[in-house]
């Protein structure tokens, strides 16, 4: 966890880098559109990036043919991490070194994107240790995760969240089960501290399937859902309009570009407003994804390094 003085040392080069990023000209400290790319229609195409081993800055190498928009309009840093204080027995919110070096790194690494008007969403993701969305036995306990990672949102300039319900392995260091209440209190406390930004669900797990408690449905707290099967269709189990939903799923380079182009066309053809990648890396990927772009958009993709 982060100590105060490392904190306060982060937040100064953080507010450096936004100051620097004012003077070029962009019109927001967390790096709103300067000079964004051209509209697109369509739907809103998401790509995950696993950071261990790739750049974000992959996701605004590819654009369109026909009109030059970005083929991205979501990026999501993949994955922060719910950690478990076996000491304090609470929860908190990890980085590893390669996520850590990217949010120390905004200024190059995420400003850039949402200066072309892609969205940068930090996902966390279960980390063996027991500790889940779905397991918090309190509300306070469930706010104050939830304050830890709106404070991480605004103290890097992120757009937004994103609630992978993996790899908690609850009920490990003695912590408790999933219950009805935890990711309600949780989403609903995050709402609350983050009423403007993206609140993502990859839908799995026992957080997914806990949606509603007392008489309060969170559902409608969420942006987006997404199925998170690649490879397959699966509409998302969550009341959202369609124009939020993906329930075509694909990961580059190892879905099929004939059936990322079925996805596609089905989600067009059945009004869906959502494509989910998974996995894009540095490589020239073009061909897999103009696969699913001649679809969604009616243009090859771009790759430009």
């Amino acid at each position: 966890m982060f100590t105060p003085i490392r904190r306060r040392a982060r937040r100064a080069a953080l507010a450096l880098s936004a100051a620097a990023a004012l003077v070029l000209g962009t019109t927001a400290a967390n790096g709103a559109p300067a000079d964004p790319a051209p509209a697109k229609q369509g739907p809103t195409s998401v790509a995950y990036v696993e950071v261990n081993n790739n750049s974000m800055l992959n996701v605004g190498k590819y654009t369109l043919a026909n009109g030059g928009g970005n083929v991205f309009d979501v990026a999501v840093i993949f994955a922060a991490n719910i950690n478990y204080d076996t000491g304090t027995q609470t929860a908190y919110l990890h980085f590893n070194e390669n996520v850590q070096r990217v949010l120390d790194n905004v200024a190059t690494q995420v400003r850039p994107l949402q200066r072309k008007g892609i969205k940068v969403l930090l996902s966390v993701l279960g980390n063996h240790q027991g500790a889940g969305f779905a397991n918090f036995t309190s509300q306070q306990a469930a706010s104050a995760f939830a304050k830890q990672i709106s404070d991480a949102v605004a103290e890097y300039g992120l757009d937004g969240v994103d609630f992978d319900d993996e790899y908690a392995e609850y009920g490990t260091n003695g912590t408790a089960q999933p219950n009805d209440s935890s990711f309600v209190h949780l989403v609903t406390a995050l709402r609350a501290n983050m009423p403007d930004k993206v609140i993502s669900l990859y839908n799995i797990g026992p957080a997914a399937a806990r949606l509603s408690y007392g008489g309060v449905d969170v559902s409608s707290a969420f942006d987006y859902a997404w199925n998170p099967y690649y490879g397959t269709w699966q509409v998302p189990g969550v009341a959202l309009p369609k124009s939020k939903l993906s329930p075509a799923a694909v990961e580059i380079g190892r879905t099929s570009p004939a059936t990322a182009a079925g996805l596609a066309r089905r989600t067009v053809d059945e009004g869906y407003g959502v494509y989910l990648t998974y996995n894009l890396d540095g490589s020239d990927r073009s061909a897999d994804v103009s696969a699913f772009t001649r679809e969604l958009y009616g243009s090859e993709a771009v790759h430009t390094p």
